[in-house]
């Protein structure tokens, strides 16, 4: 039990996703902030780390029933489901969710002025996000398939302009960041989306919405902090040592 005390949230999370409930339930980021240890965490936060941890290691022991091992996905696999999933559920949400918010704060904003601070950061967040998955789809994604292309045929890798790949992975993380605070603030204004007594069907189901997009982002986030970023770090290491 000692030993996992030092391991990091991402690295439970990218071995066994089921793991994220249990930190989620104890309001730990494990997707942004998941280089973080569970000591490290547990202090901050105020958290008995055996408790915590005997809560994570039932949910690794229990039953897989199906749980998606991505962690042992090829990397241009694990890019290709991260931009037709992820990618394309943030393109298609973005584009319901702008005008469904418009809408609230046009009849609700006068009994509820909390809505277009609301609207403000989530057109912050669509803007930021499009923006950010167009430079992955651009430059970082096809470099990392090039990458595992390479490695299968033991080919030479050539540098590409942005260096290596830790610069623009160092880049894409802190925007995750960015987004990560946006959405706890969102959360913090809807009372976790929680729709007031006076909500109408379309103020449900926009908060509704809302809630979904975070929990896909936090999914959408793991999948490249905690396993396709490490995992291309490491890849692109191993061509720099045959060189």
């Amino acid at each position: 039990m000692e030993n996992l005390k030092n391991k990091t949230i991402g690295s439970f999370v990218a071995e066994d996703f089921r793991t994220a409930a249990v930190f989620s339930k104890y309001k730990i980021d494990f997707c942004c902030k998941g280089n973080r240890t569970v000591t490290e965490v547990c202090e901050k936060q105020n958290i008995d780390a055996a408790t915590l941890l005997e809560n994570v290691l039932q949910v690794v022991q229990s039953e897989n029933n199906g749980n998606v091992d991505f962690n042992s996905w090829p990397l241009d696999l694990l890019v290709d489901y991260i931009e037709k999933k992820h990618h394309r559920y943030v393109e298609e949400k973005t584009n319901i969710l702008l005008p469904f918010l418009d809408k609230l704060c046009k009849v609700h904003g006068g009994n509820h002025p909390e809505l277009f601070k609301i609207n403000e950061l989530f057109i912050g967040c669509a803007g930021e996000l499009a923006q950010h998955m167009k430079k992955e789809e651009l430059m970082l994604f096809p470099f990392v398939k090039r990458m595992v292309k390479i490695k299968e045929s033991d080919g030479v890798l050539n540098q590409p302009s942005f260096g290596t790949v830790s610069n623009p992975i160092a880049m894409m993380m802190n925007e995750h960041d960015n987004e990560g605070e946006r959405f706890r603030a969102i959360a913090e204004l809807t009372n976790n989306y929680t729709p007031p007594a006076d909500a109408c069907t379309t103020y449900k189901v926009t908060f509704a919405m809302l809630k979904e997009f975070e929990e896909d982002l936090h999914k959408h986030i793991h999948l490249e902090n905690n396993i396709l970023f490490p995992k291309a770090v490491v890849l692109e290491k191993d061509f720099v040592e045959v060189q």
